[in-house]
């Protein structure tokens, strides 16, 4: 008997696992990369040993082991972590605003981290990640809920528009203010200065699972909400009649952005640019199912800045550029051509 063709459904849905299972294969060997590349190159056997064997006699061996277990695990599983987290917040600001250039600093979180870590600094002469990292992520959450308070009153309250236009008074209000601290005290301009950079080095497990925590909440939060996002995107009367309660969806939205975006942000520092590339890049993918396009996003944002941070650490050595400006100069272009080329898909 002739073997009829798949249908069209079976078929793109085929397609989708396959490139979500080569995205996975991709951010394994990306790790792998990430654990042997670096001021100090590492073969494959002394990054096996490095992970697993503990410190000993032998001092190269020691000295391994200390680079992998204490600077490279950590650097590696927080760009993941971080990337993961951008990839799908950029992916869910999109389609709550309907905006196709919009990203997670829109709400304000960017500018609520920057203004939160200048102030303690200033008033407090916090001078390490681990003590300002709380207050910074406390900074993006307030700013978040000050811009989703402030897009819920009056007559447009729950429109995308209105939350966009909340979100770009109080990010301008921040970032003047936060210019006006940093200008008046060293310290906090020297402190802004390596923070703004975006950067996946330096922060321990004692940073990365409380961040990591809340990436896992926001992420859940992300999921429960990918069904409405569809109907979202159909207009908000269509949604209404389709039996969504707009409110709650768009609050949840709301508050898993923010958590996805301001642990990231507090962790690493606002590394622009990422979240709005990869949801372009994962509804060219996939189309514009929601239910596929935030995982992929999420796994392109996790490898995304995993290379650029592999790619910082070798293009000016002895020295390092950071994984956020790496992202910047290697997205910018990649956008525009992108744009030339027509490829991207309204959301």
């Amino acid at each position: 008997m002739e073997r009829r063709p798949a249908p069209v459904a079976t078929q793109a849905r085929r397609r989708r696992v396959v490139g979500l299972g080569t995205l996975a294969v991709v951010l394994l060997v990306a790790g792998a990369l990430s654990l042997a590349v670096g001021a100090r190159a590492l073969s494959p056997p002394e990054v096996w040993h490095g992970l697993f064997a503990a410190p000993g006699s032998d001092q190269r061996l020691t000295e391994i082991a200390l680079i992998v277990q204490t600077v490279r695990v950590p650097r590696t599983v927080l760009a993941i972590v971080a990337g993961l987290a951008l990839g799908v917040s950029g992916a869910l600001i999109q389609g709550y605003t309907r905006n196709p250039i919009a990203d997670t600093g829109l709400l304000g979180v960017n500018s609520g981290a920057s203004f939160a870590v200048v102030s303690v600094i200033l008033l407090f002469g916090l001078a390490s990640p681990f003590q300002y990292v709380w207050f910074a992520f406390l900074g993006a959450a307030l700013a978040g809920v000050v811009v989703f308070g402030l897009a819920s009153l009056g007559r447009g309250a729950g429109n995308p528009l209105t939350l966009a236009l909340a979100g770009q008074g109080v990010a301008v209000f921040l970032t003047a203010m936060t210019t006006a601290v940093s200008l008046s005290d060293q310290a906090s301009l020297n402190a802004l200065r390596f923070w703004n950079a975006g950067s996946v080095a330096g922060a321990g497990f004692e940073v990365i699972w409380p961040v990591t925590a809340f990436v896992v909440a926001g992420l859940l939060l992300a999921l429960t909400t990918l069904p409405t996002m569809n109907l979202l995107n159909l207009g908000d009367d269509v949604a209404r009649g389709l039996g969504v309660n707009l409110a709650r969806s768009r609050t949840v939205g709301v508050v898993a952005i923010t958590l996805l975006a301001g642990a990231t942000t507090a962790a690493c520092g606002p590394i622009a640019f990422l979240g709005l590339m990869v949801a372009h890049v994962a509804r060219y993918l996939t189309g514009p199912d929601y239910r596929w396009l935030v995982p992929c996003a999420g796994l392109l944002g996790a490898v995304v800045l995993l290379v650029c941070d592999i790619v910082g650490r070798v293009v000016i050595r002895p020295g390092e550029l950071q994984a956020g400006v790496v992202v910047a100069l290697a997205g910018a272009p990649f956008f525009a051509a992108l744009v030339w080329r027509g490829k991207f898909k309204t959301v």
